[in-house]
C-alpha cells in the first residue's frame, strides 16, 4: 500500500503561482513515477505532468513552459509549481502513483482544489 498525503492549492489570480506537494508513505517502488492528474468540470481527468525518480519528466502540452515538475527521492515527494496561471487550469488536482513508470497510476491522492479567477 501507497499512502499520498497532497497539500497546496487554494483560489489565484489569473497569472498568479501556486505550488502543489504530495508526499508518498508505504511501499515505495525504486521504479516508481508521481505527478499530477487534474479533472476540471464537466471534463474527463488528464495527466498534467509526471516525473520518474531519475528526473524523466511528461507534461500536457496546455502547461508546458508553465508548470514545473520536480521531486526529492530522499522524501518521496512530488512538487509541482504552476506559474502564468490561467481560468481554464482551474480544476481538481490529484496525485498519483505508479509503482513501474511505464503503467498507469496505481494510487490516487483524495485531491486538491486548485481555482484561478478574478
Amino acid at each position: 500500500q501507497v499512502q499520498l498525503v497532497e497539500s497546496g492549492g487554494g483560489l489565484v489570480q489569473p497569472g498568479g503561482s501556486l505550488r502543489l506537494s504530495c508526499a508518498a508513505s508505504g511501499s515505495i517502488f525504486s521504479t516508481n513515477a508521481m505527478g499530477w492528474y487534474r479533472r476540471a468540470p464537466g471534463k474527463q481527468r488528464e495527466l498534467v505532468a509526471s516525473i520518474t525518480t531519475g528526473g524523466t519528466t511528461t507534461y500536457a502540452d496546455s502547461v508546458k513552459g508553465r508548470f514545473t515538475i520536480s521531486r526529492d527521492n530522499a522524501k518521496n515527494t512530488v512538487y509541482l509549481q504552476m506559474n502564468t496561471l490561467k481560468p481554464e487550469d482551474t480544476a481538481v488536482y490529484y496525485c498519483h502513483y505508479s509503482h513501474y513508470h511505464y503503467l498507469p497510476p496505481d494510487y490516487w491522492g483524495q485531491g486538491t482544489q486548485v481555482t484561478v479567477s478574478s
